[in-house]
């Protein structure tokens, strides 16, 4: 089989989806924007043939390209699993008559508006929501919901220029910042945990899942500096108290006709256990999750993914072994990365579930935490017992520092 993939080499997490497609015998041609010898490994062996395309906005250029290549190399199917261009991949597709979710199945998961208007018809919870295209809307919107209300992009992804707002005049001083934004969402804020559920999928039926926690919420360790961010992944994602969000996952799912690859749902869970909506992707998660969802099993979705979109299923023995964590440091003071505090004797306490260190080097520039989520480092922490993995990523947060100076 002869893939198209498109931008195999960014986001980070392409590159091995990738390699996973050329493990798994798919013949795999890039198609990306940049030049072939700034692929990094494994992406650049991975690919049998690249072709870089001058702009991704002009869809038109691009269109023509793909036809022309597909005039001399047979393309069976288009995969894209970043974001911004899974409708381009969609309209691929259409063009060459290529099985795969079409522009009209895609646009759901792109636009935000759209996406809960499918799911408030099929009858599953979701914040209380009105797209706004002006600043005016977006005040009437957030009047008629009540403050607090969430406002972010339509086709945003994550968390990215995304507000809580808690009065009107919080919402005055966000509206400058939103200029650049040409649809928004406003909607309900709905107090809560925010969790995840991932699926890999082949023809709508659920081969593998996962479920993960954010603490605390996205919002917060967007707008809190000091904030250590720690996403956790449940070893038994079959938890009891868990069940109304992979219930409402299945139904969101079938709901708008997923039928291959892999996606992540962001959903909340109350204090009450009731599971409330947030948005999905038709797509892997982003931000190493995929990587804590493989060390939670010992397993390579990256390559499963593959096998399912190439060969219909998903082969991976899954014994659900360990609680994963991952948790962002961001250096505290400002210039160079002077010291680890902390570090030995949190070594010497927990080493032996330490399965991934990365901080960054003594000497190296400060990161901007607002621009970059992995910040100056990311520790992943796992163990059998959910109590203890939490204890641990707590620790790590608390008493490790990156010191910048």
């Amino acid at each position: 089989m002869n893939v198209l993939m498109i931008s195999p080499g960014f986001p980070r997490e392409m590159r091995y989806f990738t390699r996973g497609l050329a493990e798994v015998g798919a013949r795999v041609v890039g198609l990306g924007d940049q030049p072939e010898s700034a692929l990094e490994e494994p992406a650049r062996s991975a690919l049998a043939a690249y072709v870089q395309v001058r702009n991704w906005r002009d869809e038109d250029a691009v269109l023509a390209q793909v036809a022309n290549v597909a005039r001399k190399v047979r393309i069976d199917r288009v995969e894209c699993l970043w974001e911004p261009y899974v409708v381009l991949a969609a309209r691929i597709r259409e063009m060459l008559g290529l099985p795969g979710m079409t522009v009209q199945e895609t646009i759901p998961f792109r636009d935000k508006e759209t996406m809960k208007q499918v799911l408030d018809a099929a009858g599953i919870r979701t914040p209380h929501h009105y797209r706004a295209l002006t600043a005016a809307q977006v005040v009437e919107a957030a009047e008629t919901i009540g403050f607090p209300v969430i406002v972010k992009p339509i086709a945003g992804a994550g968390s990215e220029s995304t507000y809580r707002v808690e009065s009107r005049e919080q919402l005055d001083a966000v509206l400058p910042a939103l200029r650049s934004v040409s649809e928004v969402s406003v909607e309900e804020f709905v107090e809560g945990d925010d969790m995840t559920f991932e699926t890999i999928c082949v023809d709508g039926r659920v081969l593998f899942y996962s479920v993960g926690t954010y603490i605390p919420r996205a919002l917060d360790m967007k707008m809190n500096e000091w904030i250590s961010p720690i996403t956790l992944v449940y070893r038994d994602p079959d938890r009891e108290d868990l069940a109304p969000g992979r219930e409402m996952g299945h139904a969101v799912l079938k709901a708008l006709g997923f039928r291959t690859g892999y996606t992540h749902m962001e959903w909340y869970r109350t204090r009450d256990g009731e599971a409330v909506f947030g948005e999905i992707g038709g797509r892997p998660p982003g931000a190493y999750l995929v990587d804590l969802i493989n060390y939670a099993s010992d397993i390579d979705s990256y390559t499963g993914w593959a096998e399912a979109v190439v060969h219909g299923r998903f082969t991976q023995h899954v014994e659900r072994k360990y609680n994963a964590a991952w948790i962002f440091k961001r250096a505290r003071g400002r210039g160079r990365i002077q010291r680890y505090d902390g570090l030995e004797a949190l070594m010497s306490e927990i080493g032996d579930h330490v399965v991934l260190m990365d901080l960054n080097p003594i000497g190296a520039p400060r990161r901007d935490w607002r621009s970059v989520l992995v910040g100056d480092g990311i520790v992943v922490v796992r163990h059998p017992d959910l109590d203890r993995t939490i204890e641990m990523a707590g620790k790590v947060a608390s008493r490790l520092d990156v010191v910048a100076g």
